[in-house]
């Protein structure tokens, strides 16, 4: 979950609750593709529960736990997914549709800022981390390393990113699933 504290404590609450509102949540079966390589991406995703593995050319790259957003590079560059998603386990993902998220990043300045500034400290964190696993010549890596530090600076918005992901998971398990 500790990416989820990236992204919810930089959205406030109006902004979680209106993403909960929006998306759908979605039921993933295990071995379920939720994203194929090369394949236009039509949501933006959070991992709400289970676990996703990610793949390119074949061979496993990552494995992704709740908190994490899922197609986030294909919606900030608008080009196909450079990697598969799949689902590890069976697992719950909220889908936010692309062109109901793009609307409101076009109408809502504030709400656009703040998500773009979460978005940017997200993908800078996965670079990081990935920058890191090469550095150390390690193959495989998993994005949610137990040793990886919170920046400190992230730090006076880590206990209310928690709440806010409780939150919105307990919001949406009243919600639809498919």
């Amino acid at each position: 979950m500790r990416k989820a504290l990236y992204v919810m404590g930089i959205l406030n609450d109006e902004d979680v609750e209106w993403l909960a509102s929006r998306g759908r949540r979605l039921g993933v079966q295990k071995g379920e593709m939720l994203i194929r390589e090369g394949e236009p991406v039509d949501a933006l995703f959070i991992l709400l529960d289970g676990s996703l593995d990610v793949s390119t050319g074949g061979k496993q790259v990552a494995t992704l736990l709740a908190g994490e957003i899922v197609g986030e590079i294909s919606f900030a560059d608008s080009s196909p997914p450079s990697a598969t998603v799949t689902a590890a386990q069976y697992s719950h993902v909220l889908a936010i549709p692309r062109d109901v998220l793009r609307a409101r990043l076009e109408t809502d300045a504030w709400f656009a800022s703040r998500f773009f500034r979460a978005l940017a400290m997200f993908l800078a964190d996965r670079l990081r981390t990935t920058t890191a696993q090469l550095g150390s010549g390690a193959a495989n890596h998993n994005v949610n390393r137990d040793h990886d530090e919170i920046d400190l600076d992230m730090m006076d918005s880590v206990s209310l990113a928690a709440v806010r992901f409780d939150k919105m998971l307990k919001r949406l398990q009243g919600g639809g699933e498919t």
